[in-house]
């Protein structure tokens, strides 16, 4: 089969289309056809091996692939041969004709939707529901800061944080603010604002925000650290794409007196599939009841896959992106 192949670790210009062997399904496994595959940061993570525990190359990259049941493995009872599914797998793979996911990670596509559209129904939407309910504890009134809310995670979280009866703070570039007016959150500020803290505590009264949606690092960091309401705040940590950033207990105790929550929807799954459980029929509910609808993703041919993962790297692109097999 057509797959892209990472090759070394230096990063999506290294992953190749190549030829492999078509996997098969081992126990509580099933093997799909591959119809789209979404783009992820970890995608970029694991092929800078900055991603903790990722795949070593070469490997075929891609943790989330929408698509046909065609194989299941043993102890597999369903769902059944030709039914649509949308899953993810850390150890990748997606970026294939096809894929083998874990049965139990394995959703059915919600009906009149294309598969095309489900993508982020296994990463991105739990990501944000994760940060906004059973980790940020948001309540109707409160405020909430999200960052990158042009983005795939970012633009569910803003929709999420309006459907919730929050105000909403959204934070991008400037060039991505016409997409976020289309959300209609209630603030938007630039991102490479230089004084970004500055303009979100004026916004909320000196007082800062009840909860923020960290999911850019580097600089961007300490802003939402000084951003974030003392004592009562809550700072969900979930991605890091400008780079690391530091906090030590001194800066905890003296200067920012906050809640900080580090959020990995894997380990989420891992440690609490409890809390994952009620979050994913939270998510359905908000499907059903038609609070999240279908997106259409910018899409690309499987070959063009380093192009899509550059541009998703650079932060130049808005909402969901796809590869096409």
């Amino acid at each position: 089969m057509r797959a892209l192949q990472q090759t070394t670790l230096n990063g999506p210009e290294d992953l190749h289309l190549t030829e492999v062997p078509t996997p098969t399904p081992g126990p509580g496994e099933l093997l799909i056809r591959v119809t789209a595959a979404g783009l992820n940061y970890v995608d970029i993570s694991q092929s800078r091996g900055t991603f903790r525990g990722g795949p070593q190359p070469p490997y075929v990259a891609g943790i989330e692939a929408a698509g046909e049941i065609v194989a299941l493995g043993d102890g597999v009872g369903g769902p059944a041969i030709g039914t649509h599914v949308v899953g993810a797998t850390i150890q990748g793979g997606a970026f294939a004709e096809y894929a083998v996911l874990p049965a139990q990670a394995a959703i059915p596509i919600p009906p009149g939707w294309t598969d095309a559209q489900t993508l982020g129904l296994a990463v991105s939407w739990p990501t944000a529901l994760a940060a906004l309910k059973p980790l940020g504890a948001l309540q109707p009134g409160q405020t909430v800061l999200i960052h990158a809310a042009a983005g795939a995670t970012g633009q569910t979280a803003v929709r999420l944080a309006k459907h919730y009866g929050a105000t909403v703070i959204a934070v991008a570039s400037a060039e991505k603010h016409e997409v976020l007016r289309t959300l209609a959150p209630d603030h938007i500020l630039d991102s490479r604002s230089p004084t970004l803290a500055d303009d979100i505590l004026r916004l909320t009264n000196n007082t800062g925000v009840d909860l923020a949606l960290e999911s850019t690092g580097g600089p961007t960091f300490e802003s939402t650290l000084r951003a974030t309401k003392r004592i009562t705040g809550r700072v969900i940590v979930s991605g890091l794409p400008a780079g690391p950033a530091s906090i030590t207990n001194w800066d905890l105790v003296y200067t920012h007196q906050l809640h900080l929550i580090g959020l990995n929807l894997g380990a989420l799954i891992r440690h609490t599939p409890q809390i994952f459980a009620e979050l994913m029929t939270e998510l359905f509910t908000l499907i059903t009841t038609g609070v999240l609808t279908p997106t259409n993703p910018t899409t690309y041919d499987l070959a063009d896959g380093p192009k899509a993962l550059t541009a998703l790297e650079s932060r130049t692109t808005t909402g969901k992106l796809a590869l096409l097999p």
